[in-house]
């Protein structure tokens, strides 16, 4: 619960923002006008001072004597219960003043009507005071499924966290709803959240948009929090709705990311959904993982082509760098030493030594592509060219490998060369290097 009471907090600090279109905009006193002037304006002066419980005795004639008075009649009224409640200790007498606060919104919408405005606010208070009361639980979602039913996308933005907090609690205090009625009711209230955030980018709103993308993520760890939801969820109930909206860009990111947090990226569905993503909102770290995820997979062509967008999204020489090194891997891969040689270069120049290396573990291994199998000495210059990036690498260990594999002294003699000289390595290779031996 300490979930629950949490959230209650922070969501006492949402403002709700409603347009109050509504009926008693016009005031109708009763009969006994004066005697109801004189209760509004002791009341008014009442609240206005704090004094809320004195306040009630005048607020209680006229909602008796003139309920059709006006409109603020019922906003008063929720104000003053919702004071007297906050202040109130005793359990039993603290939740008798929050049902009549919410009395005072059923009879705002009976006397007065516009029932969305009213009863969103009506949720939002119920959901302040019971969110935590195991008595309550059911009445208060049953609002909240009211609420979602004739509100749709106008339901208020404070409420969106609220009524997915009322489904956990319903789940948590009195265990009575299944994963299907869980799933029914997230599916509701993101399709609003995503209508929404639709909506206030269209009016340019984005920090309303923003928010709105901030209290999806609270329902996500909310339903994670009552809902096994791992690569099985996903298949079970997400995959079937991306099938039929396929450009459906929340759903795919909503997939993508349990997909990962349950680490079954082996699965097509989840690069199928990156590749949207990626489309939708180029990002380098989503670029650059989903190359290295086609890379894995022997699928070159791909890797090559999400490794090329994060290249072109890399703002660090560091970023451009690591690119540059799975770039040049690719080429290796493909038995295309001169141009993961280029690949390699490129990463070396901007700051990244593994480049060098990298290149070392090509002339390496070039020995058997490259040998003429004449003179010993000439062979063995690749394993030199090897030394010699090792070296710029810092490569120790290999450095010390490949100088085992240098000429002997008693090659060298045999051509009559001597240590010091330099010679050009041939085949692909290309360097020019310094005679040494490895004795």
């Amino acid at each position: 619960m300490k979930t629950i009471v949490t959230g209650a907090l922070m969501m006492m600090l949402v403002m709700l923002n409603f347009d109050s279109i509504a009926q008693c905009r016009e005031f109708k006193w009763p009969e006994d006008k004066s005697t109801a002037e004189e209760k509004v304006a002791l009341y008014g002066d009442a609240m206005k001072q704090g004094q809320y419980k004195a306040a009630l005795k005048p607020f209680t004639w006229m909602l008796k004597n003139a309920p059709n008075w006006h409109v603020k009649l019922y906003i008063d009224g929720a104000d003053i219960y919702d004071n007297l409640a906050e202040k109130e200790k005793e359990p039993v007498r603290k939740q008798q003043l929050v049902d009549s606060m919410l009395l005072m919104y059923d009879l705002r919408i009976k006397n007065c009507g516009d029932e969305v405005n009213v009863l969103n606010r009506k949720a939002f208070y119920a959901y302040k005071y019971n969110v935590t009361n195991k008595d309550k639980s059911v009445e208060l979602l049953s609002l909240f499924d009211r609420v979602a039913e004739i509100s749709g996308t106008e339901m208020s933005d404070g409420n969106l966290v609220a009524y997915m907090q009322a489904v956990q609690a319903n789940r948590v205090m009195l265990k009575n709803l299944t994963d299907d009625q869980i799933l029914e009711r997230y599916d509701k209230i993101i399709s609003i959240a995503n209508a929404k955030v639709k909506a206030y980018e269209a009016k340019g709103k984005t920090k309303d948009a923003t928010k709105i993308k901030e209290y999806i993520g609270v329902i996500d760890e909310l339903l994670i929090g009552m809902v096994k939801v791992d690569c099985n969820f996903v298949k079970t109930n997400l995959e079937p709705k991306f099938r039929k909206t396929p450009d459906d860009l929340p759903l795919a990111k909503k997939i993508f990311s349990f997909m990962l947090q349950d680490k079954c990226t082996d699965d097509p569905l989840w690069l199928e959904v990156g590749e949207l993503i990626n489309k939708s909102e180029p990002d380098f770290g989503l670029a650059k993982n989903m190359g290295l995820k086609y890379m894995g997979s022997d699928n070159f062509d791909k890797a090559e082509q999400f490794l090329k967008e994060a290249l072109d999204l890399a703002t660090t020489p560091a970023d451009k760098a690591d690119i540059f090194i799975y770039l040049g891997s690719i080429q290796a891969k493909k038995n295309n030493k001169n141009g993961a040689r280029d690949y390699y270069r490129k990463a070396a120049e901007a700051g990244n030594k593994d480049g060098y290396e990298k290149i070392g573990d090509l002339y390496y291994t070039s020995f058997n592509d490259c040998k003429k199998g004449v003179n010993m000495a000439e062979d063995r210059l690749v394993y030199i060219a090897a030394y010699n990036m090792y070296a710029r690498a810092g490569a120790s260990q290999k450095m010390a490998q490949a100088k085992s594999q240098f000429p002997s002294k008693e090659e060298i003699f045999l051509f009559n060369w001597k240590v010091g000289d330099t010679m050009r390595v041939g085949c692909w290779v290309g360097e020019t290097v310094t005679i040494d031996t490895r004795d």
